[in-house]
């Protein structure tokens, strides 16, 4: 919309089409609360920049079925597999992260065999490398690290994982981190650390109560596994740190756009807010805004009152019940999108120089690259022609 509504100035907007044919642009982060579109978006304007020309790479996670089917995905591993059906210049992979094989491929490729077949074969790291919280957004970027070192792709498009929170994206290293960086984990890796049977023996002359009681809660061969695991995996974590903070210098630099994703709802908008100042804080860059499924009408010019009005006075005199439920149903959207229009109101009184674009609520499911070809073109419409 371009009227200004309540008094307000409408927001900057966000040129999508201007970040994909930009060849300084190598990385599109779609980020966002989980259940916003942020997976179709990517999957979409992947789509739309093959067909300008771009080599693009989508890395999606845990797509709907019929989504993963419309980009070819119906063997879904951890290897850029290419779509089928691109019209244009360009070409487009698309991958699903596969957590746990990430993470394994991470401990072959920086272990020895030896201890590389020690730590897969140990339970706590299968726990870990399939549980832990954060492993899933820590691997994504993990994964973003490897498909930018490849040099393969131009531009590399990354759907987040969906989570209860759109900042644990951001977290999951520092969280990862303090996790290994524990009291508790620093206490079973020191007599690796000091080396040799003795050390076993000062630990346990050190802190002899705390094994004890360790040992009575959990169990011995818990303890000796933990320990196996943790000793085995001293040499591989840093290496782990240090390429988290690459892939978070990658995620700052100038070649990358952060696209938050949002419904016109007030818990998302929200969550895009207050991912708005999270970007803001860690100097990341910020594309803008897209907001999802907005609800629109083509006879905008009835308003829901006089809608309402119509429909009673044909109610009351008996007359045309199929117009008055046409006219309450219409009410009912234009009093949606009156809903939906104060929430985006709110998010840009609070951010005014954040560029925002509008979807409009689709009558289907996206299940094929037609529709990822048609959100595509929706997500580049300029907003006079959208309200036209």
């Amino acid at each position: 919309m371009t009227e200004r509504l309540g008094g307000h100035r409408p927001p900057p907007e966000l040129d999508l089409d201007a970040i994909i044919d930009d060849r300084n642009t190598r990385i599109i982060v779609c980020c966002g609360s989980g259940g916003v579109g942020k997976t179709t978006t990517a999957a979409a304007l992947g789509l739309r920049a093959a067909e300008r020309g771009r080599s693009a790479v989508v890395l999606t996670v845990d797509p709907a079925r019929r989504l993963a089917q419309s980009m070819g995905l119906t063997e879904l591993d951890n290897t850029p597999r290419p779509v089928a059906g691109v019209e244009g210049p360009g070409e487009l992979h698309a991958m699903m992260l596969d957590m746990k094989r990430t993470f394994d491929e991470i401990i072959e490729a920086h272990a020895d065999p030896e201890r590389a077949q020690q730590i897969l074969s140990n339970p706590f790291y299968q726990s870990l490398s399939s549980s832990f919280a954060g492993t899933q957004e820590y691997m994504a970027m993990e994964k973003l690290g490897q498909l930018r070192r490849t040099g393969e792709w131009d531009l590399i498009i990354v759907d987040t994982p969906p989570s209860r929170s759109a900042l644990d994206f951001l977290d999951a290293p520092e969280r990862l981190g303090r996790f290994l960086d524990g009291r508790f984990i620093r206490l079973l890796m020191a007599p690796a650390k000091a080396g040799g049977r003795s050390a076993f023996k000062l630990f346990n002359a050190g802190f002899g109560f705390v094994a004890g009681a360790l040992n009575k809660l959990l169990g011995a061969q818990l303890i000796k596994d933990l320990q196996t695991f943790v000793s085995a995996l001293d040499a591989v974590f840093g290496g782990f740190r240090a390429r988290a903070e690459q892939t978070y210098r990658l995620l700052q630099a100038p070649g990358t756009a952060f696209v938050v994703v949002a419904a016109p709802e007030r818990d998302a908008m929200r969550e895009a807010s207050y991912f708005v100042e999270r970007l803001a804080e860690e100097r990341m860059p910020l594309a803008g805004l897209v907001v999802n499924r907005v609800h629109r009408s083509p006879m905008s010019g009835l308003t829901a009152a006089r809608s309402c009005a119509a429909a009673e006075d044909l109610e009351a005199r008996g007359e045309h019940e199929l117009t008055s439920a046409v006219l309450r149903l219409h009410a009912d959207r234009m009093q949606l999108a009156a809903r939906e229009h104060r929430e985006q109101e709110h998010f840009s009184s609070a951010h005014p120089t954040v560029p925002v674009t509008q979807v409009p609520a689709m009558p289907t499911d996206v299940h094929d690259l037609e529709g990822l070809r048609e959100v595509g073109a929706l997500l580049a419409e300029p907003r006079s022609s959208a309200a036209a």
